[in-house]
């Protein structure tokens, strides 16, 4: 049995992890082996996530009264939390390339920015370029008017000095 200052240690540890995460993800993962489990931690600490078990007592008192309360309507028999430490979207990832070639483990839903979000969303989010190329795109979008412009201007001119140029090949043409 497990004692009391135990599980206020595992609270605090929760409520720590819940502070740090950009991103909740709830799963169930009935039928799988330790070996499976081992190595679906090892590929989440690769992409800044981890992988815990809690009791579901534990994960109501642990998100109570924080952003991530939703995760409360995806939590219904043995779960496995997901935390997401940096970017969700690899994360989420991770988890769907894992999925493929192991079932047992299902996503229930996800917690975003105080948001719940069902297993299908998730499955939006996998399909989301990585935040670098968003950040790429957004600039790109962001540069093109600018961009454009300078092209005008620089064409003007550009036909400006044409003209003089011309007039200049014409008067020496008329004087020679």
């Amino acid at each position: 049995m497990i004692t009391k200052e135990k599980k206020v240690e595992m609270l605090k540890s929760l409520k720590e992890k819940i502070q740090r995460s950009e991103a909740l993800f709830v799963a169930t993962y009935r039928g799988l082996k330790v070996s499976e489990v081992n190595e679906i931690r090892r590929l989440l600490r690769e992409k800044d996530g981890e992988y815990r078990v809690y009791k579901n007592t534990l994960i109501r008192l642990g998100t109570n009264e924080t952003p991530f309360q939703p995760v409360m309507d995806y939590v219904e028999g043995p779960t496995a939390l997901i935390f997401s430490y940096k970017d969700p979207v690899e994360v989420a990832k991770t988890l769907k390339d894992f999925i493929k070639t192991h079932p047992n483990l299902q996503i229930k839903g996800l917690v975003f920015k105080g948001k719940g979000y069902d297993s299908q969303a998730v499955e939006e989010l996998v399909k989301l370029p990585p935040k670098e190329v968003l950040i790429a795109q957004l600039l790109g979008t962001i540069q093109a008017p600018v961009s454009s412009f300078v092209g005008v201007l620089s064409a003007i001119l550009r036909n400006f000095l044409y003209v003089l140029k011309a007039i200049e090949e014409k008067k020496s043409k008329g004087e020679a």
